[in-house]
């Protein structure tokens, strides 16, 4: 049987039967431990965040400021000047999603560094599901913003007797676009934990630490390429021809 985090074994010690009734509903077979890592650390992911910003919410302070809102607000205004120069003057009507991506990601590629735990984005099927959702994301937000039938102008491109060309092209771009995002995340995450484990594997401690520090450096940016890229094509979806 294939090794499981501490956090796994809990889950499948204690939550194996709410677990398999779940896949019940969903069709599928029960399994004598249901759970794997990489929904573990999803779930440990998602409760750090809330409670960060439960721990945050009551002690916002004009004033006088702490450092966890310090850090948060330096996010808050990245996000929101990426927002500003990647879709425009309507940019921060989407922040609340890029900014949640965006926070979301860089946890999962970040908590890999601490001991006993690993990066969920090292799952195929965990950077595919972040990128079917902005995939559906920036399609309905760009169906409201335009209306259906400017939104299918997109994919006709600016001369009509061209449409036949593009929009097989534009479709297979777009669908295209999940798959992008999510080689591009996995891949990154997966090269980088499993170098940074063959040399703590085979060197002494100090360097991996250099490695380590380059996965921390990766980790940050793929967060960063996956956030623009979904307001990119936010801003695409969402643009108004003046």
């Amino acid at each position: 049987m294939e090794k499981e985090l501490w956090i796994t074994k809990i889950f499948n010690d204690q939550l194996a039967d709410p677990a398999n009734s779940l896949l019940g509903l969903a069709g599928m077979h029960a399994e004598k431990r249901p759970w794997a890592d990489f929904v573990t650390m999803q779930i440990l992911v998602a409760a750090i965040i809330v409670v960060l910003f439960a721990i945050l919410r009551p002690r916002l302070n004009v004033d006088k400021p702490g450092k966890l809102q310090h850090c948060f607000e330096v996010i808050f205004d990245f996000v929101h000047g990426q927002a500003d120069e990647q879709i425009g003057h309507d940019g921060p009507k989407y922040i609340a999603f890029c900014g949640t991506l965006f926070i979301f990601i860089l946890f999962m590629n970040l908590i890999g560094i601490v001991p006993g735990l690993e990066s969920p984005t090292m799952t195929p099927s965990v950077p595919a599901g972040c990128a079917i959702a902005t995939f559906l994301y920036y399609n309905i937000v760009g169906i409201a913003a335009v209306g259906p039938l400017k939104y299918a102008g997109h994919f006709v491109g600016p001369v009509p007797l061209m449409a036949p060309l593009m929009v097989p092209i534009e479709i297979a771009s777009h669908l295209g676009r999940p798959l992008s995002l999510t080689i591009r995340l996995f891949a990154n995450m997966f090269a980088g934990e499993k170098v940074t484990m063959v040399f703590m594997g085979l060197v002494a401690l100090g360097v991996p630490a250099l490695f380590m520090g380059l996965h921390v450096f990766v980790g940050i940016l793929q967060a960063y390429v996956f956030m623009v890229l979904t307001m990119m094509y936010v801003g695409a979806g969402v643009a108004q021809e003046h």
